[in-house]
């Protein structure tokens, strides 16, 4: 078992109902309030107007049209504009997972003098941010419970993960209702990625009893409740348990103590997703049964026996034909939830494979994972996937 060192500061405000607290959590952080959002989803479903109305005592300023995949140029660099601007206290993200990611760069790049790139990519350390709170809109990248974000950078095909103690949440609203008018397809996406937040913790050199079965539960209740909510999206209890697994998905909890495992699929999606700007989720689900089946060898073979008998069922006539099994069991479920698993399906081709993968190699770092990649590697589950 590996040391840590673990904090989670932000406080979750679960429920149907809570976001009536907003104005006591935002009061303390001070009056002038950066309102960020993506497209027109809060106004339509009429979160916009109540949010509005609760802070009708604040001085606030919108950022809107933050995109999936969260571009620097696009919404980074004009938050930070705008909050330096105006002087603004804190920040509040209205929204799913983008939002919040661009928010914290925003929130880090306020603090800071020179590019905010600088801060995104570690060439300097990020020494403050102005607070944030978030109101979640879709259940997926469990941004509201982390220190971290993506942020694309379309000029370069940068696509960062930013991570730093600053950028927690100093509270996150979780409304399940909220979550109700989430259309199947980004219901299945959001699934795919708390999926494999949970699966790169899973697979890993070191791990424990604890994590491995919290880790296994946590799958089988994505797969479960994203069943139950295609069949009813306003399924509440279904809703409110997915919300739940994927805001515990990607803070660390699942693998305390645990091994790094470089989170490979991460980053050889995020090449995927930066160039060719496709749904997060969708890349790592056509992604991951590849890896998997790509890095399955006596090493790594009982982890695989592990994950198909422990969360899907499965057995075969030996521990290879079971690892396979249950690589075709979690292939099978995300075809059954309706997620293309073809890069083809999604608009890339294979002109650009050989350039992403080396672009991979040099700057994900995925010789050092748990099943370490070089840029052959990379290459081959690229083809496997197309």
């Amino acid at each position: 078992m590996q040391n840590f060192d673990y904090m989670t500061p932000t406080r979750l405000i679960f429920g149907q109902g809570v976001v009536k607290q907003l104005p006591e959590v935002m009061a303390p952080l001070g009056k002038k309030v950066l309102l960020t959002y993506g497209g027109g989803s809060i106004k339509r479903s009429g979160l916009y107007d109540t949010v509005k109305d609760l802070l009708k005592d604040f001085e606030v300023y919108e950022l809107s049209g933050i995109a999936p995949n969260p571009k620097y140029t696009d919404s980074v660099v004009p938050g930070v504009k705008m909050c330096k601007e105006h002087a603004i206290d804190v920040i509040l993200a209205v929204g799913g997972g983008s939002v919040l990611d661009c928010s914290k760069a925003i929130a880090a790049g306020a603090k800071y003098d020179g590019e905010p790139w600088d801060l995104i990519t570690y060439k300097v350390p990020t020494k403050d941010a102005l607070p944030i709170v978030d109101i979640l809109t879709l259940a997926a990248t469990g941004s509201e419970y982390d220190c971290g974000g993506v942020i694309s950078r379309t000029e370069t095909n940068d696509k960062v993960g930013y991570m730093d103690p600053h950028l927690f949440p100093v509270a996150s609203f979780l409304d399940p209702t909220y979550t109700f008018t989430v259309p199947a397809n980004q219901t299945a996406a959001g699934t795919a990625d708390a999926m494999n937040h949970t699966i790169e913790q899973y697979f890993a050199g070191d791990t424990t009893l604890l994590n491995d079965g919290i880790c296994e539960a946590n799958l089988k209740s994505l797969m479960a409740n994203c069943k139950a909510i295609l069949k009813n999206p306003e399924d509440y209890r279904a809703r409110a348990e997915m919300m739940l697994d994927c805001t515990y998905g990607c803070n660390g909890i699942l693998s305390l103590g645990n091994s790094e495992s470089g989170w490979p699929c991460h980053g050889m999606e995020h090449a995927l997703s930066a160039y060719y700007d496709i749904t997060h989720g969708v890349g790592l689900a056509i992604i991951t049964p590849r890896w998997m089946k790509h890095i399955l060898n006596d090493h790594t073979l009982p982890r695989f026996v592990k994950f198909a008998k422990n969360v899907f069922g499965v057995e075969g006539k030996d521990d290879y034909d079971t690892a396979n099994k249950g690589i075709d069991a979690l292939y099978n479920f995300f075809v059954e939830i309706g997620i293309p698993m073809h890069l083809k399906d999604v608009g890339i081709d294979e002109s650009r494979l050989s350039e992403m993968a080396h672009h991979v190699a040099v700057n994900e770092g995925l010789e050092n994972a748990w099943a370490p990649l070089l840029e052959e590697d990379i290459l081959a589950i690229f083809k496997d996937s197309l």
